[in-house]
């Protein structure tokens, strides 16, 4: 699917791409479309309701072939990123110490042997696919889609047999839902501190499980208020394995709501929107036009995208310049005195972790990401590790790197100057990094992300077994087979 496709279904919503996020378009905003930010307007009726309702009843053979294929996208890479996750110790430890309490072996863990009950394994499936920050990021809100989602109703799968025209559907849905409720309340409850992959998420994994279930449109009113009881995950964890439990527990949290609601567990009908609900109790800000407005017309979905470095986007800029550097002008570390960034303020609060002493306190430091780029001309799960971390010539760089705030700077662009000893200076400026909405991953990358991804964790048939199932989800008669697939025999 072409970038023109995006656009011309976004566009058709009356918005436009700028900075890898949505703006009004022109006329648009002058029509009212959208409002600058203000003080919190009346609470418009039955927000709950009318998202309930839409995930209801949407169909799959309404929905757009970009969209279609971009949550196939969404999937595969999905996938990838927890087989890639399966054997790292974070998840090591997770099975090890749930492993005494698991109810009925219902469900796979990719790439590995156990079988959990399925509330247990979409928890441990979020947890790997998110271990590495190798996910797929919404841009405007910064919430990594797929982790709550997929993780929750494709342990279902296993349960009960799901087709892949259903499960996409449902997919694309969980999707919608967990983007739009973000984008009400981003950035300010994101800028508080809660994590907002783990807070909306629930959201996203509940619609989802729920539409796979059944559940009738007061049923999913009480589901998507059970999943605004039960918001996780706080940007302090950053850093730790407990920023990875946050999505796992998010689709945990999902699942367990629609099950719940689906048996006549209730909650109030206006769980989102209501004075002391959940949007007014975690964030100052409350758009709730962005959850109903244009709803099976405009897909969060196509705003999708796809890293190509295994830590957060903010940090995908300056990664994208010292690559180019290091190949497009052949610097070796040896070779550099001083390494200048103008960066936006989020890359320092984020990133700003100067002498990281693991390979994943490497991915919250602006320091090693650019050192070990410059070093290794590359960013993957590889260039995160404990020994990349630990490398006395990436130690020796990241000394040398100087990020500096500023004015004018977005969140997707960075300025950078590589000073040489020679007194040489190499620069590069980068509006938009690979991966975003604007320089998309295609499918052949990511092929070969889930190839590297899989590579040491199963054989090379299997993995190529399973991506060819990823891309035929929609023919697939059972979802679950997927799962079965990716797990260690």
């Amino acid at each position: 699917m072409s970038t023109i496709d995006r656009r011309s279904l976004i566009g058709a919503a009356g918005l436009t791409l700028a900075g890898g996020g949505l703006t009004p378009a022109a006329g648009a905003e002058a029509a009212g479309a959208k409002e600058a930010p203000g003080p919190a307007k009346a609470t418009p009726p039955a927000v709950t309701r009318t998202l309930a309702r839409y995930v209801t009843t949407a169909r799959y053979e309404d929905l757009p072939e970009p969209v279609r294929k971009e949550a196939t996208r969404t999937f595969l890479n999905w996938v990838g990123v927890a087989i890639g996750g399966s054997h790292h110790r974070t998840l090591d430890v997770a099975v090890a110490a749930l492993a005494p309490f698991s109810g009925p072996a219902q469900a796979s863990l990719f790439g590995r042997a156990e079988r959990f009950d399925i509330m247990n394994a979409a928890f441990l499936n979020g947890v790997s696919s998110h271990i590495f920050d190798f996910d797929d990021t919404h841009l405007k809100t910064v919430i990594h889609p797929a982790g709550p989602v997929a993780s929750a109703i494709l342990a279902y799968a296993e349960m009960k047999p799901i087709s892949g025209r259903d499960f996409l559907n449902a997919l694309v849905l969980g999707v919608e839902t967990e983007c739009r409720i973000g984008n009400a309340v981003y950035p300010n409850h994101y800028d508080v501190g809660w994590h907002i992959t783990g807070t909306a998420g629930v959201f996203g994994a509940a619609a989802a499980a729920g539409r796979l279930m059944g559940l009738d449109e007061q049923q999913m009113v009480w589901a998507l208020g059970l999943a605004a009881s039960q918001p996780v995950g706080l940007r302090e964890s950053f850093g730790s394995m407990n920023k990875s439990f946050n999505p796992g527990r998010a689709a945990a949290n999902g699942l367990f709501a629609a099950i719940l609601a689906g048996k006549g567990f209730t909650s109030s009908d206006g769980m989102i929107e209501a004075k002391r609900g959940w949007a007014n109790t975690i964030s100052t800000k409350q758009d709730y036009r962005e959850i109903t407005e244009g709803l099976g017309t405009r897909y969060e979905t196509l705003l999708n995208t796809y890293k190509p470095f295994a830590c957060g986007i903010v940090m995908h800029p300056a990664i994208d310049a010292a690559v180019q550097i290091r190949d497009a002008e052949h610097v070796t570390a040896d070779q550099v005195r001083r390494i200048d960034l103008k960066v936006h303020p989020l890359v320092l609060e984020l990133t700003g972790k100067t002498a990281p002493q693991s390979g994943l306190e490497g991915k919250f430091s602006i320091y090693h990401a650019v050192a070990v780029a410059l070093v290794e001309g590359a960013a993957g799960e590889k260039q995160f590790s404990d020994r990349a971390v630990r490398d006395p010539a990436v130690i020796a760089l990241r000394e040398k790197v100087v990020p500096v705030v500023t004015p004018g700077i977005a969140p997707e662009q960075v300025e950078m100057s590589v000073t040489l000893n020679d007194g040489r200076t190499v620069q590069r400026r980068i509006v938009h990094a690979v991966g975003s909405v604007e320089k998309p991953m295609s499918d052949a990358d990511l092929e070969r992300k889930f190839r590297d991804l899989a590579e040491g964790v199963m054989p090379d048939a299997q993995a190529r077994r399973v991506m060819e199932m990823c891309w035929r989800l929609p023919e697939l008669p059972d979802v679950g087979d997927v799962a079965r697939a990716g797990a260690q025999a």
